[in-house]
């Protein structure tokens, strides 16, 4: 039986091989940055930045015989664009509340938080805040896949596995086998109204 990618109008930008190497990369440069692994968490951003962290960490692992920490934070009610409405009905659709999963202390610890695609940074900057709800950790590191660029705050990756310049109208978009059943990043046509991190 054979399987079908599906179907994509846009350009593909890292196929499976590719991210696969990339995410070898960052897990290298990660045990390489901290030299404590005891002390270093990764904590995926929802929906994409979970299963990124929780590959980086089995890379990790491989290679350092000691895994991570691992967690995931949902931004939901820390973003900038997510506008309750005293019992009225939201103008705009409203993101999927997901799951925020820290159970170990972030004192004492090196996070680094974990995401598919930096682009504004505001949604880095609402997981910074989220983060700080549940704790304060030593030091916050970030891990992204793709930088497409077009940064509204001052946020700078420590570990990127692709610079991808874009314009405003396209979107870099990470397909991962664990949500979408396969690997890849696409460059694709901006929707009309695609949430802006």
């Amino acid at each position: 039986m054979t399987t079908h990618a599906p179907e994509t109008s846009g350009k593909v930008l890292l196929d499976a091989e590719a991210l696969s190497r990339t995410l070898s990369r960052i897990a290298h440069e990660i045990i390489e940055a901290n030299p404590e692994l005891d002390e270093v968490a990764l904590v995926g951003i929802q929906t994409r930045g979970v299963p990124l962290a929780q590959r980086l960490a089995r890379l990790i692992e491989e290679r350092a015989g000691e895994a991570p920490q691992l967690g995931a934070v949902d931004i939901t009610f820390y973003r900038d664009d997510v506008h309750v409405r005293g019992g009225e009905a939201p103008l705009h659709a409203q993101p999927i509340v997901r799951e925020t999963l820290l159970d170990f202390p972030l004192e004492g610890r090196t996070v680094v938080l974990v995401d598919d695609v930096l682009y504004t940074g505001r949604t880095i900057r609402a997981a910074i805040d989220a983060l700080f709800e549940y704790g304060r950790p030593d030091r916050v590191q970030l891990a992204v896949l793709a930088d497409r660029g077009h940064r509204e705050l001052p946020i700078r990756p420590d570990y990127v596995g692709k610079n991808l310049p874009t314009g405003r109208d396209e979107r870099v978009q990470v397909e991962l086998m664990e949500i979408d059943e396969i690997d890849r990043v696409v460059l694709v046509p901006e929707r009309e109204e695609a949430d802006r991190d």
